[in-house]
């Protein structure tokens, strides 16, 4: 069955050259030259996909995902802006607000149908992923109903792609959300003010960011970026807040990951603080492995996120990368690491 897509563009040019595209591709195509009809259209048509430009008359972009967001119909419709503004502010402001992604004009007929398609497929990934991150959760809301209210939120949830280096949120940020790593690996990373930046933790699926901010109601105390190209559930505060209320258990569990962060956190500063450079290597090493979701001995970081996660000089990380590739333990090609033997690691860590 063909997929359809509302385009809402006060363009005239720019909304005929995306309809043609578009249909040409096989999809079914409504379109809208202002954000009033727009929305209107998104009511009576229900598509599975809306672009939308930004500066538009009578209503504009930021205007039709605000109402959008507040009919249950359309609140889960994957939402992508059209902008010719490139400035950070603007294009923050439209993913805090619920976007799924942008398109910065001019945009070619292969980034187009690039975008689409990769939105599109988000549905196949909320059907094939409930499994394993709620079976995890299976034992702390095996009664009363908790499990059917979980699944419920979760599958009412908006999802957002994030690109490689893309920042999730700032710190400082209000933590009105908890981010449940569908794929993909995150980072998040405390700047002190002389610049330097540590990685105060790595996130990849099945990991859950933010829940700091969310029990203690308060801002986020470090920024998270994704490390690759990765897909992020946004459960809304308000929802979880009544989750937990209703159902202790749920709360009883998301404290046991606080404190596995916390335990986590302390063993890092403990390392910091008094081991070696090659310890501190290995901790980190092994760390990244095990965050491996194929159990692979191989990971992909950049240098200087090394030296961020292991508390080193970029320059230290080369020389011990070297030192460990001399002595058999790894191999390196770029960014690649792969570990020739983990067991060494372990024992060098302890």
């Amino acid at each position: 069955m063909s997929k359809k897509i509302l385009i809402i563009e006060d363009n005239d040019d720019i909304r005929e050259n995306i309809l043609e595209i578009l249909e040409l591709a096989g999809y079914i195509t409504y379109s809208a030259n202002n954000g009033k009809t727009g929305v209107e259209l998104a009511i009576k048509n229900i598509p599975d996909i809306i672009l939308c430009d930004i500066m538009m008359p009578e209503l504009d972009g930021y205007g039709v995902l605000y109402l959008l967001n507040k009919n249950p119909d359309t609140s889960v419709i994957p939402f992508v802006f059209l902008t010719a503004k490139t400035e950070r502010v603007d294009l923050r402001k439209g993913m805090e607000m619920g976007a799924d992604d942008y398109l910065t004009k001019p945009f070619d007929d292969i980034e187009l149908l690039n975008a689409i398609d990769s939105r599109l497929k988000k549905k196949d990934v909320q059907q094939t992923f409930y499994s394993k991150s709620l079976n995890s959760l299976n034992t702390l809301i095996a009664r009363n109903n908790g499990l059917a209210e979980l699944e419920k939120i979760i599958q009412e949830r908006k999802t957002r792609h994030f690109k490689k280096n893309q920042v999730i949120y700032y710190e400082g940020d209000k933590g009105n959300n908890l981010y449940l790593v569908l794929n993909g690996k995150i980072k998040a990373i405390k700047r002190a003010e002389d610049g330097r930046e540590l990685m105060t933790g790595i996130y990849s699926t099945d990991d859950y960011l933010g829940i700091n901010a969310m029990l203690a109601n308060e801002a986020f105390t470090d920024t998270a970026t994704a490390l690759e190209d990765s897909l992020l559930c946004l459960i809304p505060k308000e929802q979880l807040e009544q989750l937990l209320n209703l159902y202790p258990e749920v709360g009883r569990e998301f404290i046991k990951l606080l404190s596995n962060n916390i335990r986590e956190k302390e063993e890092q500063l403990l390392q910091l603080a008094y081991h070696s450079v090659r310890k501190k290597m290995a901790e980190a090493m092994l760390r990244l492995s095990r965050k491996q979701n194929d159990q692979e001995e191989c990971f992909n970081i950049a240098r200087e996120d090394l030296a961020a996660m292991a508390g080193m000089a970029t320059e230290t990380v080369s020389r011990t990368l070297s030192d460990f590739k001399d002595e058999g333990l790894i191999e390196k090609k770029g960014s690649t690491i792969t570990i020739l033997d983990i067991g060494r690691l372990k024992k060098m860590k302890n």
